[in-house]
C-alpha cells in the first residue's frame, strides 16, 4: 500500500500568485495513495527541506511528490533530501507548476485545477517507481590522444602534467603537426620551430607520457572510463632501440628524387628519411614505395652501412592493444591544393603555390634555406601577389564556410616577403578582412602602413603566364569594380581549410558525429564545445573547425581538464535513467525475440547480443542487452521495440500508462 506525501510549493510569487497553492494542497489529500499534503512558500528552502524529511520519518511515507519548479533545477536538491531522511532517492518526482502551469496561464479556476491534476499525474507515476541504485562505471586512469601537433602535445603535456599516464599516437614519423613546416607565427612573428620544438622534447622525455608515431588507430571498442583502443604500429624497417639516429643511412641511400612531403614538394628527400631535422622521434622511416630494394629486390645500401645493424626489411606492421579511460582527438586539417582552381592554372604553374608552401619557403630550414626564390628558375620575385580566401567562402568549391586564418597568415606572409625584399611589392586581393583576435587587427594595419603592403578588396578572375610571368587579372570592387592587372613573378594563394583526410572513417570507428565538411562536431556549440556526442571522446583544435595556434592550444587544455576530471575519480556515478531489457522466468526469459532492431537504431552502441544457454552449453535464446555504461537513455530503442521487451527505468510503460489513466 502506497503512503505518498505531496508538498506543495508556492516559489515565492511565480506559482503562489496565479495557483491556489492552499486549494492544491486540500484537493490533493484525497487523492487515493496520498497520506499527507501540505504548502509552503518556499520548499527548496533548509525549512522547506527539513519539512520534508520529518514528514517521511513521521508518516512512514513511502513516495514523494514536489510541486514545485522545473526538476531541471531542484530535482537533485529534494531527492538528496529524501536520501537524507532514509528513503531511496528515485522515490522522490517533481511536478512542474511553474513553468507548465502558473508561468503559461491567467489565475482562473481552471488553472488551479489543471495544478492539482498535474500532481494527481505524479502521485500515479510515483507509486509505480521502484528503488534504482546509481550506476557505477570503473575507471582506466589512462588517456589517449589521437594526433600529434600542437593541440595533441598540449593536450598530452597538460593530461600528464596532472598526473596521469597518456599515451600520444601520430600517424606521420614525427610528432609536430602543421605548426613545425610554419616559419613564423603571427602576430608575434617569432619562431615557429623555436617555440614548438621545446614542447615537442618535452612530451618525448615525459615519464607519464608513451610516444608512438608512425601509428594509427585501427579499432577502438568500449566506452567511457573503459575503452579499448587497437593500434596499428607501422613498420619503420627500422629496430628504434638499435638506431641512434647517425644519419649515415640517409646520406648514402642512392634514391634522393623522391618529393618531400614536408616542404609541400619544393624539395627532395632520400627513399630512407628523417622528416626534418627537428624530428621527434629521430629516427629515419623507410618508405617502402620509392625503396629501390621494395621495388626490384637489390640495393640494401643502408643495411651495408648501418654501424649498429639497426635495418630491418623484414619488419611487419605490428597491432597494440591499450586500455584507456578517455580519448582526445586533435588530428588537425589540411589545406586545399592549387590544382583546384581551373582559374588559376589547375596547379600547372610552378610559381603559383599556397600557403604552407611560401612557409617553407620563408623557413630558414625550407628548401631554399629561407632565401626568397620562386619554385620555376630559383629567381627572387621582384612582385608577389597574396590572394585571400582562395576557395574558402565558395559554395562552388564546396566549402562555403570562412577558413579563419587566412586573412591573418596572408598579412604574415606579405610582411615576411617585404623583410626579405626590401624593394619588392606585394598585393594582397581580398573580399573582406577578418582579424579578430588580440592584437590581430594591429597585425594587419601594421602590414599596410609599415610594410607597404598594397591591399586591393576585390577577386581574381584569372590567373596566366605570359613570358615568363603571371598575368594576374581582376577587379577593384573599392573603385566601382574597375579592372586590375598585375604582372607578377610569384602568386600566392590562401587556399581553403579542409578536414583532415580519413576523418570521416575515423568519426565512425570512434562513433562520434561530424558536420557536412567531415570536421569533428561538438557535443554543443556553446555549453559542451569540446566533448563529442560519445561519452568521454573529447576534441582538441583544427579537427573541428578552423583554428589559429592560441585557440587551438586553449582547446586543447580545456580538453585536458575534462580528461583529468574524469580521471580525478575511481569510478563514474551516473543517473540509473537508462535502457533496460526485460527478464522473465525460464523458460520464456524475455519478450525480446533477438530481431536487434534497437541494435541498428541505437546510436550510442549500447545494444549487445547475451546468449542464454543451457546447463549441458547448448544455446536456448539470443538477447539484446544494454551496456549501462553507454546507455544514454534516449528511449531509441524503446520506440524501436516490436515485442515491448525494452523500458526506460524510471519512464517504464507501466508508468506512462498510470499517469495517462489518472486523467
Amino acid at each position: 500500500m502506497s503512503r505518498i506525501g505531496v508538498f506543495t510549493c508556492h516559489c515565492g510569487e511565480n506559482i503562489g500568485a496565479t495557483v491556489d497553492c492552499a486549494k492544491v494542497a486540500e484537493c490533493t489529500r484525497n487523492v487515493p495513495g496520498v497520506v499527507h499534503s501540505v504548502d509552503y512558500k518556499y520548499m527548496c528552502s533548509d525549512p522547506g527541506q527539513t519539512m520534508i524529511k520529518e514528514a517521511i520519518k513521521e508518516h512512514n511515507l513511502t513516495g514523494v511528490v514536489v510541486a514545485a519548479c522545473s526538476p531541471r533545477m531542484h530535482e537533485p536538491t529534494f531527492r538528496n533530501a529524501v536520501e537524507e531522511a532514509g528513503l531511496n532517492p528515485y522515490l522522490c518526482e517533481m511536478a512542474n507548476l511553474r513553468e507548465h502551469c502558473s508561468w503559461v496561464h491567467e489565475k482562473v479556476d481552471a488553472t488551479t485545477d489543471k495544478a492539482a491534476d498535474l500532481i494527481r499525474v505524479m502521485v500515479e507515476k510515483v507509486k509505480h517507481n521502484t528503488p534504482l541504485l546509481p550506476i557505477r562505471v570503473p575507471v582506466t586512469k589512462r588517456a589517449l590522444v589521437l594526433g600529434g601537433g600542437i593541440a595533441g602535445i598540449q593536450a598530452a603535456l597538460d593530461i600528464a602534467n596532472a598526473g596521469h599516464k597518456v599515451v600520444l599516437v601520430e600517424k606521420s614519423p614525427s610528432i609536430g603537426g602543421h605548426m613545425s613546416q610554419l616559419s613564423e607565427t603571427f602576430p608575434t612573428l617569432d619562431c615557429s620551430q623555436c617555440i614548438l620544438t621545446p614542447r615537442m622534447v618535452e612530451a618525448a622525455r615525459h615519464p607519464n607520457i608513451t610516444l608512438m608515431t608512425y601509428a594509427e588507430l585501427e579499432k577502438l571498442e568500449g566506452f567511457i572510463g573503459n575503452f579499448k583502443a587497437t593500434i596499428r604500429k607501422k613498420a619503420r624497417q627500422l629496430d628504434e632501440k638499435l638506431c641512434t639516429g647517425c644519419g649515415m643511412c640517409i646520406t648514402k641511400c642512392p634514391q634522393k628524387k623522391i618529393p618531400d612531403e614536408f616542404n609541400e614538394g619544393l624539395g627532395k628527400r632520400s627513399a630512407i628519411y628523417v622528416p626534418f631535422p627537428q624530428a621527434v622521434p629521430n629516427k629515419p622511416v623507410i618508405d617502402k614505395d620509392n625503396c629501390t630494394f621494395y621495388k626490384s629486390g637489390k640495393c640494401k645500401v643502408c643495411e651495408k652501412m648501418c654501424p649498429t645493424g639497426a635495418i630491418r626489411f623484414d619488419q611487419q606492421d605490428e597491432l597494440v592493444t591499450l586500455d584507456v579511460g578517455a580519448i582526445v582527438l586533435a588530428t588537425g586539417f589540411k589545406v586545399m591544393r592549387t590544382d583546384k582552381f581551373p582559374e588559376y592554372g589547375y596547379g600547372k604553374y610552378a610559381d603559383v603555390i599556397d600557403g604552407l608552401q611560401f612557409e617553407r619557403l620563408a623557413s630558414a630550414s625550407g628548401p631554399t634555406l629561407g632565401a626568397m626564390k620562386r619554385p620555376s628558375d630559383g629567381k627572387a620575385p621582384e612582385t608577389i601577389v597574396f590572394v585571400a580566401c582562395s576557395g574558402s567562402r565558395d559554395r562552388a568549391k564546396g566549402v562555403p564556410y570562412c577558413s579563419k586564418i587566412c586573412c591573418m597568415y596572408t598579412a604574415k606572409h606579405a610582411m615576411l616577403y617585404k623583410h626579405k625584399m626590401h624593394h619588392g611589392k606585394a598585393y594582397v586581393f581580398y573580399m573582406d578582412i577578418r582579424s579578430g583576435g588580440k592584437d590581430y587587427d594591429e597585425f594587419v594595419r601594421r602590414a599596410i602602413e609599415e610594410d607597404d603592403v598594397k591591399y586591393i578588396r576585390g577577386r581574381v578572375s584569372r590567373i596566366y603566364e605570359e613570358d615568363g610571368q603571371l598575368i594576374v587579372k581582376g577587379a577593384d570592387t573599392l573603385l566601382g569594380g574597375e579592372p586590375v592587372e598585375i604582372k607578377a613573378d610569384m602568386v600566392v594563394l590562401a587556399t581553403a581549410v579542409q578536414a583532415q583526410d580519413g576523418s570521416e572513417e575515423l568519426a565512425q570507428k570512434l562513433h562520434v558525429s561530424y558536420d557536412p565538411y567531415h570536421f569533428f562536431a561538438e557535443s554543443h556549440p556553446k555549453l559542451k564545445p569540446v566533448e563529442t556526442n560519445t561519452a568521454g571522446i573529447y576534441l582538441a583544435g583544427a579537427c573541428q573547425a578552423p583554428r589559429d595556434i592560441p585557440e587551438t592550444v586553449a582547446q586543447a587544455s580545456g580538453a585536458a581538464a575534462k580528461v583529468a576530471c574524469l580521471f580525478s575519480r575511481d569510478e563514474l556515478t551516473r543517473e540509473p535513467v537508462v535502457a533496460v531489457v526485460n527478464r522473465l522466468p525460464a523458460p520464456t526469459f524475455s519478450y525480446c525475440v533477438g530481431c536487434f532492431l534497437c541494435q541498428s537504431a541505437c546510436p550510442y552502441q549500447a545494444i549487445e547480443a547475451e546468449e542464454i544457454r543451457g546447463r549441458d552449453g547448448t544455446l536456448i535464446k539470443t538477447l539484446a542487452k544494454v551496456n549501462a555504461g553507454l546507455c544514454q537513455g534516449c528511449g531509441t530503442c524503446v520506440s524501436t521495440c516490436r515485442t515491448k521487451a525494452i523500458d526506460i527505468q524510471g519512464f517504464s510503460n507501466e508508468q506512462i500508462f498510470a499517469e495517462l489513466m489518472t486523467l
